[in-house]
C-alpha cells in the first residue's frame, strides 16, 4: 500500500499543469491541498526549499511533479514555481 501524503494533491496539480513557471498564493495552495499550510511555511523561508533528500513531504511534492520553487515571497504569501529541466 502507498502512503499517502497531504502534499499529493500538490503534487497533482503541478504534474497536470503545462505551465512552465506558475504563481501561486498561499490560499491557493491551501485550496489545491483541502487544508492549511503549517504556520512554518508562513514564517520560515527554508520551509520551501527545494530539497532533494530528506524527508520533507511538501518538497517532494513540487519536485516530484518536476518543479522547483524560484521564489517565496512570504510577506506577500505567494510562491512561484518553475518547471526544472
Amino acid at each position: 500500500m502507498v502512503a499517502v501524503s497531504k502534499y499529493d494533491p500538490l503534487l497533482q496539480y503541478l504534474s497536470k499543469s503545462d505551465q512552465s513557471v506558475l504563481t501561486l498564493s498561499f490560499a491557493d495552495i491551501e485550496r489545491i491541498l483541502g487544508d492549511a499550510l503549517p504556520p512554518s511555511a508562513r514564517q520560515h523561508q527554508a520551509w520551501w526549499a527545494n530539497e532533494t533528500v530528506g524527508t520533507h513531504p511538501h518538497a517532494n511534492a513540487w519536485m516530484d511533479a518536476g518543479f522547483a520553487i524560484e521564489d517565496a515571497d512570504l510577506n506577500a504569501g505567494k510562491v512561484t514555481f518553475r518547471r526544472c529541466g
